[in-house]
């Protein structure tokens, strides 16, 4: 299993506001670096955002229901899986994926339908 373990700074990012309106979290907009530190041990994680004044994290176990929390806080129960080195959770209003990409860690959003938008974020192992 590949290690995502590490910290990370936002280096660049697509359409996030686009995925901010998508999912109705405009007010969320930050022009701040978004810092995000993953530990592993084995297929357990523990994966954390952070920003100046707030902090989001999540502990999963790869392989089976967790009770995960979106960015408002919202809290929600979803199986996290691994393919081919990418973890995938169904979040309530997206689909989230990481895959480490040349020693960056690679994360996208793809919220459903037509209009669906597609946020990427990469962040470099600082």
């Amino acid at each position: 299993m590949m290690s995502f373990a590490g910290k990370y700074e936002l280096e660049s990012q697509e359409n996030y506001e686009q995925f901010l309106e998508a999912v109705g979290h405009l007010h969320a907009k930050t022009d701040l670096k978004v810092q995000t530190e993953v530990r592993q041990e084995g297929k357990d994680f523990t994966w954390t955002q952070s920003l100046p004044g707030w902090t989001w994290s999540n502990k999963f176990t790869i392989g089976q229901e967790c009770e995960l929390v979106t960015m408002t806080g919202s809290k929600f129960k979803a199986p996290v899986i691994m393919e081919n080195g990418k973890i995938s959770v169904q979040f309530p209003q997206y689909n989230f994926t990481a895959e480490m990409v040349d020693d960056k860690l690679v994360m996208i959003c793809i919220t459903p339908g037509e209009k669906g938008v597609t946020f990427t974020r990469v962040s470099k192992r600082i």
